[in-house]
């Protein structure tokens, strides 16, 4: 996983955010389609794509925080 620890956490926060909020109007893409999870609406392929699209960031965030918490970017180099 060395190709995680080489993105910078500013780099992946500034994604996060900004990919979690756009578009910005009328209503972020993501909250969006989570809404559409949770009330059963998210058949089509398009859509679940998009949800994958937009939460990616914040997936790879998670893995950096947790690899950095264990130290397991530490024990690599």
């Amino acid at each position: 996983m060395k190709f995680l620890d080489k993105i910078p956490f500013r780099t992946i926060i500034i994604l996060t955010i900004f990919l979690g909020l756009v578009p910005f109007r009328p209503e972020p893409h993501l909250y969006q389609k989570l809404n559409m999870l949770v009330s059963g609406e998210l058949v089509n392929a398009v859509d679940v794509f998009d949800l994958l699209f937009h939460i990616a960031p914040a997936v790879v965030l998670l893995a950096k925080i947790y690899r950095h918490k264990t130290g397991a970017d530490q024990v690599e180099k």
